[in-house]
C-alpha cells in the first residue's frame, strides 16, 4: 500500500463503483474501498435503474467491481476507518491496518437506517418491511399494506404513494403525532383506515409478515409493512476533515451538505449516493457518482496546469535554490559519471546543470564546458563552487524551453533531469542533437514513470516523465548508434525508506559524416 491514489472512493456501492468507473476512464489511479455489506443487500432485487431492473443488489456491486477493474482501479476489501489531510492530500487508514494516501477524496459511505423498536421490522427489513414506492411498491401491488407512522408527515406521504398501488392500506398511528385535519382529509380522500395505538410486533407465518399486532394484542392482517426509518449519513470518518451532518428539511435525517457536483466545504473532499442524498435511489446515486468523479478529473487537471506551469517558470527555480544552501548533493550525476568516465576530454555543454556538480566534474577532468540553467541563482552557486574547484565553466542563464544552441557544437552534450512537456522537451532534444558533433555523444537522463508506482515525494506529473524509448524517437537511426536502457538504483524516500527508482537513459553517439 506505498502507492500514491488519484483519488480514493470510500464505499462501493453504485455511486461509488459508478465515480470510480469514470475515473478510470480518464486514466486516474483509483482506489475503491469496499466493505462489501451494501444498504440494500435484503432486498430481492434493484428497480428503477434502466436495463438492470430486478438485479440482486450483490451482482450489481460485483459487476461494477469488474468494470472498475477494467480501467485499472483497484477495489480493496477493507473498511476505511479514519481520514487526515496531509501536504499533498488525504491518508486513508483501513480497519485492517493499512493506509495509502490519494490526492482526493470521493466518500459514498451512504446511510444507516435507524428503524423503528418494534419486535421483526429489522429482522424483515428490505423484504417485507420497506420503505420506498419505487423501490418495492410494484411487487406489494394489490397487497395488504400497512404504514407504520413515527413521522407523521412523512408517513402520511408514504401510505398515498403505496395507495397508488394497493386499494388496501391501513395507517397505523403508533407513536407518531397526532395527524392534523388536512392530514386526515388526505387519508380519507383515499379510503386509508387510521387504526390508533402504539404496535408491539410484527406477526410472522412462513417466513412471511402476517399481520401487525397491537399493545392490546389486537392482530391486523397484512402482507407487508413500510416504515419511515431515521436516515443518518454514514460519516463518521468525515468528522476528523471537519464535517459534520446537517438535518434534512423533512426532519427524516441528517446527511453531508455539498454542491451539485458533490464538493463538500473541505477542499478535495467530494461526497456522492445517500451520504449527501438521503433519498437518492440506485440509478440517482450512480449518477451522482458520476457527476462527482467528472469534477474531480477536472479539478486535478487544473491543479496539475497550475503545478506544471508553476514548475516551468524562472521564479520556481528561483525560489527553489533561494530556499537552501545547497539543494543538490553535490555530486556529479551516475549517469554521467558511467558514460562520460572513458571519453577523451573535449567540449561539453551541460544542460540544465543547477548548481554545478556535472560541469564541475567535466572540467576537473579536462573538459571544456559550457553550463546552462533557468536559474540565475542556481548558476551563482555554481560559480562559487567552480572556483572553489579551481575549474573555469561558462556559465550561461537560459531557458532551455526554448534556448538553441546553435551554432555552436560540442563533444558531448550532456542532460540531466530536465522535464519538459512532450513536444517542448522533444523540440529541446532535436536542438541539442544538432548540437553534436559528428562522433560526439548526447546522454538524456530523465525520471522514468515507473517511478511514480513508488513513495518518492515528486508532483505526479506524468506527462512531464518520459522512457528511454519516448527520447529515441526524435533521433535518426541513420546518423546515430543509440543506445537505451532503464537502469535502477537505491534511493531513501520522504519516510527514511529505502526504495529503489528507475532512470530512464538515453545514449547516443553521432556517427561520422560519410
Amino acid at each position: 500500500m506505498k502507492q500514491k491514489f488519484d483519488v480514493a472512493v470510500l464505499g462501493g456501492g453504485a455511486a461509488g463503483l459508478s465515480g470510480a468507473v469514470v475515473l478510470g476512464r480518464s486514466r486516474r489511479q483509483v482506489v475503491v474501498v469496499d466493505a462489501r455489506s451494501p444498504r440494500n443487500a435484503p432486498a430481492d432485487g434493484v428497480h428503477t435503474f434502466l436495463s438492470r431492473d430486478g438485479i440482486s443488489p450483490l451482482e450489481l456491486t460485483e459487476i461494477g467491481r469488474t468494470e472498475v477493474k477494467r480501467y485499472g482501479g483497484l477495489v480493496l476489501p477493507a473498511t476505511a476507518v479514519a481520514a487526515r489531510r496531509t501536504d499533498d492530500g488525504f491518508e486513508v487508514s483501513l480497519d485492517d491496518g493499512r493506509s495509502f494516501t490519494a490526492r482526493r477524496l470521493l466518500v459514498t459511505t451512504g446511510l444507516v437506517d435507524e428503524l423503528p423498536d418494534v419486535a421483526g421490522v429489522a429482522e424483515r427489513w428490505g423484504r417485507d418491511v420497506v420503505h420506498c414506492p419505487y423501490c418495492h411498491g410494484w411487487e406489494l401491488a394489490d397487497q395488504p399494506v400497512g404504514v407504520l407512522a413515527t413521522n407523521t408527515e412523512w408517513a402520511v406521504h408514504q401510505a398515498l404513494l403505496f395507495r397508488q398501488l394497493t386499494p388496501d392500506v391501513v395507517f397505523f398511528q403508533h407513536t407518531a403525532p397526532a395527524l392534523t385535519q388536512d392530514q386526515s382529509a388526505q387519508l380519507n380522500a383515499w379510503g386509508i383506515e387510521v387504526v390508533t395505538g402504539p404496535v408491539d410486533s410484527l406477526e410472522v407465518t412462513d417466513d412471511r409478515v402476517a399481520g401487525v399486532r397491537l399493545a392490546d394484542g389486537t392482530v391486523v392482517a397484512r402482507s407487508a409493512l413500510v416504515v419511515a426509518p431515521r436516515l443518518v449519513a454514514n460519516s463518521g470518518l468525515l468528522a476528523d476533515l471537519g464535517l459534520e451532518p446537517t438535518a434534512h428539511p423533512r426532519g427524516i435525517g441528517e446527511s453531508i451538505a455539498a454542491d451539485p457536483t458533490g464538493l463538500t466545504n473541505v477542499p478535495g473532499v467530494w461526497v456522492a449516493g445517500n451520504v449527501t442524498d438521503l433519498m437518492a435511489q440506485v440509478v440517482s446515486a450512480a449518477a451522482g457518482g458520476v457527476a462527482a468523479a467528472a469534477a474531480i478529473n477536472a479539478d486535478l487537471i487544473a491543479e496539475d496546469t497550475r503545478r506544471t506551469m508553476h514548475m516551468l517558470s524562472r521564479e520556481f527555480w528561483e525560489e527553489r535554490y533561494g530556499s537552501a544552501e545547497r539543494v543538490w548533493s553535490g555530486n556529479p550525476n551516475p549517469r554521467l559519471v558511467a558514460a562520460a568516465a572513458d571519453l577523451p576530454p573535449g567540449t561539453a555543454l551541460d544542460v540544465g546543470s543547477g548548481e554545478g556538480a556535472d560541469a564541475i566534474w567535466l572540467a576537473a577532468r579536462g573538459w571544456q564546458v559550457t553550463g546552462i540553467d533557468l536559474s540565475q541563482v542556481a548558476l551563482d552557486r555554481a560559480a562559487r563552487h567552480a572556483a572553489a574547484a579551481e575549474v573555469k565553466v561558462t556559465w550561461r542563464q537560459a531557458d532551455v524551453a526554448s534556448w538553441d544552441p546553435a551554432p555552436e557544437q560540442f563533444d558531448l552534450v550532456s542532460v540531466q533531469y530536465v522535464h519538459l512537456p512532450a513536444p517542448a522537451r522533444d523540440a529541446l532534444h532535436r536542438r541539442l542533437a544538432a548540437a553534436v558533433r559528428p562522433g560526439g555523444t548526447l546522454l538524456i537522463v530523465g525520471h522514468h514513470p515507473a517511478d511514480l508506482e513508488t513513495t518518492i515525494k515528486r508532483p505526479r506529473l506524468p506527462h512531464l516523465m518520459f522512457t528511454a524509448e519516448h527520447l529515441a524517437a526524435v533521433l535518426d537511426p541513420s546518423e546515430w548508434e543509440i543506445h537505451v536502457s532503464a537502469p535502477t538504483r537505491p534511493h531513501t524516500d520522504h519516510d527514511g525508506q529505502e526504495v529503489i527508482i528507475t532512470d530512464a537513459v538515453l545514449r547516443a553517439v553521432r556517427r561520422p559524416a560519410t
